[in-house]
């Protein structure tokens, strides 16, 4: 049997981590304190494979002194560490109607990510979503949503917005299809208000936009549905990044697939479509003129 998919360990790696760093302690003193050694902890915050039982896991938080929102996320990603032992390549996850997951992986992987690289056929990328523009989303999606929950969402959003803003070595480079930009949203207002977002987001110099008109010709894009790539820095010296994720989400589900050597030619595929569609698509400076446009359009 295989160790499972590497995905919720890398997660929970990274937030024990920086659990302790947030904690100001070593690695010898968080293996003492749960009598493993210190190669131990340095393997399970690099997401490998490790024998450290659900008891252990909470004494650490308890070290740690996590606060009950951490220590939540943490033991859910123990769970699904359990869960996917036998799992290989292949993160797979669907939830059901309205509900808002404990744990997001998608912005586990954006936060540790150094380069995020989407492609979108008819939605925005959340952290580009205006906050009417993501309400108009919701209401559809899940009519039924409770408040609060969609209220997370928008903090979420301007979390993710805040880091990609504060975060220069964060790279995002987006590739729209026309059509992102051309199906209204909500009323003509959010429509304005999602173009100057989007014109604002565009000048920074870490984001870049790209849009694929419908003239475009044949491209990649037409083959694909809307994904996204996650690439990540090296963390340590003589110690290589972690493998890249390809995220595709779907309407009640999410499906992510590491780079190993069972999915690296679907990632592989995926790497040659954002090739394709960058040179078919408008470079930034056009882009950002059929923005303006449609920015213009709905203002007036």
């Amino acid at each position: 049997m295989t160790s499972g998919s590497a995905l919720p360990r890398r997660a929970l790696g990274r937030k024990l981590r920086a659990l302790r760093q947030k904690a100001d302690k070593s690695r010898l003193a968080a293996a003492l304190a749960i009598e493993v050694s210190k190669q131990t902890i340095g393997r399970l915050e690099d997401g490998d494979p490790v024998r450290v039982s659900t008891s252990q896991y909470r004494d650490l938080l308890t070290f740690y002194e996590a606060d009950d929102e951490a220590r939540s996320e943490a033991m859910v990603l123990v769970e699904e560490v359990k869960a996917e032992k036998g799992n290989s390549g292949v993160y797979w996850r669907h939830y059901a109607h309205g509900e808002y997951p404990r744990f997001l992986h998608f912005w586990s992987l954006e936060q540790a990510a150094e380069q995020v690289t989407a492609f979108k056929l008819t939605l925005l990328p959340g952290v580009l979503q205006a906050p009417d523009y993501r309400r108009w989303i919701m209401r559809t999606a899940a009519p039924d949503l409770p408040e609060s929950h969609a209220e997370q969402q928008l903090e979420l959003i301007a979390t993710r917005r805040r880091r990609l803003i504060e975060n220069p070595d964060s790279h995002l480079r987006v590739i729209l299809s026309e059509a992102v930009l051309q199906h209204q949203i909500g009323n003509r207002a959010v429509m304005a208000d999602q173009a100057r977002l989007l014109l604002a987001l565009g000048e920074l110099p870490n984001v870049s936009i790209q849009v694929l008109p419908f003239g475009a010709g044949p491209h990649s894009g037409l083959l694909v549905q809307s994904f996204t790539l996650y690439e990540f820095p090296t963390l340590r010296e003589n110690h290589p990044p972690e493998p890249a994720v390809l995220y595709i989400e779907g309407f009640k589900y999410e499906l992510f697939l590491e780079d190993e050597p069972t999915t690296r030619g679907l990632i592989d595929y995926h790497r040659s479509a954002l090739e394709d569609m960058g040179r078919a698509a408008l470079d930034e400076a056009a882009t950002r003129r059929l923005v303006e446009e449609i920015a213009q359009k709905y203002s007036a």
